[in-house]
């Protein structure tokens, strides 16, 4: 038997409790992404949830934010266009290792969460 896989469903980043303000400000406003229903049955453990083409992001709470390398990366078509967004808005860049065939970098959320925008490159002569 296979795992038959489909797509990535969601990703959860945490936030400390009580600052889902300032992460709406930062996701809508800044990032572009557009808040959807959470269900019921879990909204009172605080947070909220998101999207952006077909992908969801879950925003939870949590009592201590630990900043480390886990993340999300989101491929994106117009990286230079999101990196002039970002720094209109005072957030540090953070260039990434190069990898063939892309171009990538990073950047913290308030809350210290490491995202990742990624774009494909053509190569020449493929």
């Amino acid at each position: 038997m296979s795992i038959d896989y489909i797509r990535l469903h969601h990703v959860q980043i945490c936030i400390p409790k009580g600052t889902e303000t300032t992460a709406r400000d930062f996701y809508i406003n800044v990032l572009n992404f557009v808040e959807i229903e959470k269900p019921k049955a879990l909204k009172k453990n605080g947070g909220f949830w998101l999207r952006a083409a077909d992908i969801e992001l879950h925003v939870g709470t949590e009592d201590s934010i630990v900043p480390g390398k886990r993340h999300p990366a989101f491929e994106i078509q117009n990286l230079n266009d999101a990196k002039t967004q970002l720094e209109k808005h005072n957030i540090s860049i953070q260039e990434e290792t190069p990898i063939e065939g892309f171009e990538r970098f990073s950047f913290r959320d308030p809350f210290q969460n490491r995202i990742e925008f990624i774009t494909r490159i053509e190569m020449p002569g493929l």
